[in-house]
């Protein structure tokens, strides 16, 4: 565990929280939600849900310009309620879902890392959750 800041995130999907944990952990909808913006997208996802499994999803630009392998292995996974995984730089990541009547309010805290602003990690994080907030709410 890294003594980084942790930065929190969140946004309330209008969905029930089946289809919202359905959209999160799904190969096939992660790389339709998964980007921070218009000109990057997921061109791969790997998703072993369970506590000791492992992620990845293949995060690139779409120009070819550049990519990454955004990925880590699962320390908690209660269905419905929360994922937590350290991802491969140690940093950790902890994401809560509640149903609130039809809604799911989903928070997400992560530590950050040393190479980008807290404003421009916070920005791209949430960019990316509300990607998946009106991905989730079509």
């Amino acid at each position: 565990m890294g003594n980084n800041q942790k930065i929190t995130i969140k946004a309330t999907v209008d969905a029930p929280i089946e289809k919202v944990w359905r959209y999160w952990t799904e190969p096939e909808h992660i790389k339709l939600w998964n980007n921070a913006s218009e000109d990057w997208h997921t061109t791969a996802a790997e998703n072993d849900l369970k506590v000791g499994g492992t992620f990845l999803s293949r995060m690139e630009a779409k120009d070819g310009s550049f990519g990454f392998d955004f990925s880590g292995v699962y320390d908690e996974v209660l269905l419905h309620k929360t994922i937590a995984y350290t991802l491969g730089d140690t940093r950790t990541v902890k994401i809560t879902f509640t149903s609130e009547d039809e809604k799911t309010k989903v928070v997400e805290t992560f530590e950050a890392e040393s190479e980008n602003s807290i404003e421009m990690q916070e920005a791209g994080w949430q960019s990316i959750l509300d990607n998946f907030k009106r991905y989730a709410e079509k």
